[in-house]
């Protein structure tokens, strides 16, 4: 199993939102995506955690964009005008992650509504699971397309992987839940747990680690973040939001 391939065809614009420098492109399948460059300041690391992360999520049920592998020829961002843009798409040649782009969704800021203390419970734990550090009233990364909630940009979260933390250490690290968006939803969490839990099993994880290309990762590194995950998994007690159940 593994990731659908196509190839950018359009450079569209650029979405000047963080250091990463994400774009529109349009792919030869007709489609329109958000393109996350292996080029960019994080490297392909940060395309690993989207890839793990999103998938996961997905398979728990949540709501992802569809992730996409992309190859990406430099020579389409030959009329950008913008230097530090023609100089990423040259950096990130060849293969790179593309997100399925919704057109017309908006960020979530919580006027759209209450997702609920089940829902808000899942995402909280998952991330907390993840050290996912990149969802707070300051930058969501929610969007509300077609009045549902949409899970986005998961670069910041498994930060292990950028020393190689000891799976050891990474396994109790705490969570501060305080600064997530769904913080409110704490209590509710050892209730929902149990069931995500049961859910993230050995085999799944494999399969979404499998998912990433080979040439972004080292040797050994599908075995260190399966091992590192199945460490946090059985620590949860040290870092679970709400407590233990």
């Amino acid at each position: 199993m593994s990731l659908p391939i196509v190839t950018a065809t359009r450079y569209v614009l650029p979405l000047r939102e963080g250091g990463s420098l994400p774009g529109v492109v349009e792919g030869n399948d007709l489609g329109t995506y958000v393109i996350k460059f292996q080029g960019a300041g994080q490297g392909p690391k940060a395309l690993v955690a989207e890839i793990i992360v999103g998938e996961l999520f997905r398979r728990l049920g949540l709501r992802v964009p569809e992730l996409k592998l992309i190859e990406l020829d430099p020579a389409i961002g030959k009329s950008e005008p913008d230097q530090e843009i023609q100089h990423l798409l040259v950096r990130s040649a060849g293969l790179n992650l593309a997100v399925d782009y919704l057109p017309g969704s908006f960020g979530y800021d919580g006027s759209a509504g209450n997702p609920g203390d089940d829902a808000m419970a899942k995402i909280l734990w998952l991330d907390a699971f993840v050290a996912n550090v990149d969802r707070s009233w300051r930058n969501t990364n929610l969007l509300v397309w077609h009045k549902n909630l949409w899970l986005i940009d998961h670069g910041a979260a498994l930060y292990f992987h950028h020393s190689w933390m000891s799976a050891e250490k990474f396994a109790s690290l705490p969570y501060d839940a305080d600064d997530h968006v769904f913080s409110v939803a704490a209590p509710a969490v050892p209730a929902v747990a149990e069931e995500l839990v049961a859910a993230i099993t050995s085999e799944l994880l494999t399969e979404v680690i499998a998912l990433v290309p080979d040439e972004w990762l080292g040797d050994g590194d599908r075995e260190r973040y399966l091992g590192h995950l199945l460490a946090r998994l059985e620590q949860r007690a040290t870092w679970q939001p709400g407590g233990a159940a």
